[in-house]
């Protein structure tokens, strides 16, 4: 039976110090830290690390519950899975240990204040873009494909789809998109 912990902050500039010193405290022989967005897992690979390594009988220590997962789904579905495997959750920083059954109810409430938590935040970030939009302040990122140039390779150079992509270093859908959107508006 051994603890390990797992450690993240969502951005580069974001210092992981003191989770580590917390789950170290906290008796994990091992910590496995990175920085990466908790929304989804994928590309998370010290998570996924732990969860292929740990065994029967060991617990998966985290400081709270928000830096396992963001949403409910994602929390669920981890906790399913270590439950399978026979592994506990414990949190350093919230009564959460899924060895009890106040422990279980209180991360499921947990798991549901984050993922409000994250909703609330994304509304927020829409309402923002919009009225920024409004305002004639906001106009959205530049556009990453040269339509003009697609085009233009079309219809002048008389190369295809994939020969364009690989001559903009984009992707054959994007390359359909402009192209269609080209033939929408008229300009083919």
């Amino acid at each position: 039976m051994a603890f390990y912990g797992y450690a993240r902050v969502s951005t580069l500039d974001q210092d992981l110090t003191i989770q580590r010193a917390a789950l170290k405290a906290a008796g994990c022989s091992v910590v496995r830290a990175e920085k990466a967005s908790g929304s989804r897992r994928d590309g998370r690979t010290e998570l996924q690390v732990l969860l292929d390594f740990v065994q029967p009988g060991d617990t998966l220590v985290v400081t709270r519950i928000d830096r396992l997962a963001r949403s409910m789904k994602d929390l669920q579905d981890i906790v399913h899975e270590l439950k399978g495997r026979g592994v506990a959750l414990r949190a350093t920083e919230q009564p959460v240990d899924t060895g009890t059954a106040a422990g279980k109810a209180f991360l499921d409430m947990l798991g549901v204040f984050a993922e409000f938590e994250t909703n609330l935040r994304r509304e927020r970030q829409l309402e923002g873009i919009a009225l920024a939009k409004t305002r004639g302040v906001y106009k959205g990122r530049k556009p990453s494909v040269d339509a003009a140039e697609v085009r233009r390779l079309r219809h002048e150079e008389k190369l295809g789809p994939a020969a364009i992509a690989r001559r903009l270093g984009i992707g054959r859908t994007s390359v359909y998109r402009a192209l269609e959107t080209a033939m929408v508006a008229g300009r083919v």
